[in-house]
């Protein structure tokens, strides 16, 4: 059986990382199963546990950092975020594609350990200006002003990082970033 592809997508906070993949689920044009991060961070008024991601105490987090039990983990304004490993993994060897929908520090570790698996694609959202983002996470109404000036300025340095990527795609418009990542996956799975 071959091993399932493992799917990157990642950019600044506040690209729309979340709605294009959710776009992307709803077409099921492309076979893949989403891998579900985990966090310490408070779930917002919209998210559930085991669907947008696992929310668990920060000692449960650390204890699997311990265990080496993520591909990989970031901290990020007191909060921590990982993708568990045994997860992704299983997924892969049972020939299925999983998509990783994670934040640039995160996206780091994994191209790093797997920078020799060529069955790894990677994605890097861009919004379509700097102007657009601050609109985009001011737009959450989720977090308080000084979390936002935090966000924003992280998000410019990390502008930097899509030339670590195999794929920049402009989120102009959900579906035509959508479309896009699907155009290119569909190529990729046909090899």
């Amino acid at each position: 059986m071959k091993k399932g592809l493992l799917i990157i997508l990642s950019g600044p906070s506040g690209v729309g990382k979340g709605t294009v993949r959710k776009y992307i689920c709803s077409k099921k044009t492309v076979d893949f199963e989403y891998s579900i991060s985990m966090t310490t961070r408070a779930p917002r008024d919209n998210e559930k546990d085991g669907v947008e991601y696992y929310f668990v105490s920060k000692e449960e987090f650390l204890k699997r950092i311990e265990e080496d039990k993520f591909l990989e983990h970031a901290e990020f304004v007191g909060n921590y975020y990982g993708t568990p490993k045994d997860k992704v993994e299983e997924l892969r060897n049972e020939g299925k594609n999983v998509l990783l929908e994670i934040e640039i520090n995160g996206a780091t570790q994994v191209l790093e350990k797997t920078k020799d698996d060529d069955g790894v694609i990677s994605f890097f959202l861009v919004p379509p200006s700097l102007k657009k983002l601050e609109e985009r996470i001011r737009a959450r109404k989720s977090e308080p002003e000084e979390v936002i000036k935090l966000r924003l300025e992280k998000g410019r340095k990390e502008m930097e990082n899509a030339k670590f990527y195999d794929y920049t795609i402009k989120n102009d418009r959900v579906a035509n970033a959508g479309n896009k990542i699907i155009e290119i996956l569909k190529k990729k799975m046909s090899e």
